[in-house]
């Protein structure tokens, strides 16, 4: 089934924004449990944690700029 280009472009943004909000989610979720981790003397996991919330920050920014490409 054919979708109109403006149709497309919306839907292929709410599901961009969706994707944004569920990675900004695990990624505080993954930043609380890493601090508490280090807090509580688990160095090792703590530095793990904070790398993959680094990752999911980049696949946000990846993701925004998307959204922004094609709203222009």
């Amino acid at each position: 089934m054919w979708i109109p280009n403006p149709l497309r472009r919306r839907r292929i943004e709410k599901l961009d924004l969706a994707l944004i909000i569920l990675l900004l989610v695990t990624q505080v979720w993954l930043l609380s449990a890493t601090l508490d981790n280090y807090l509580a003397g688990h160095a090792d996991s703590a530095l793990a944690g904070a790398l993959i919330s680094g990752v999911l920050f980049l696949a946000c920014g990846a993701l925004y700029l998307l959204v922004m490409r094609l709203e222009r």
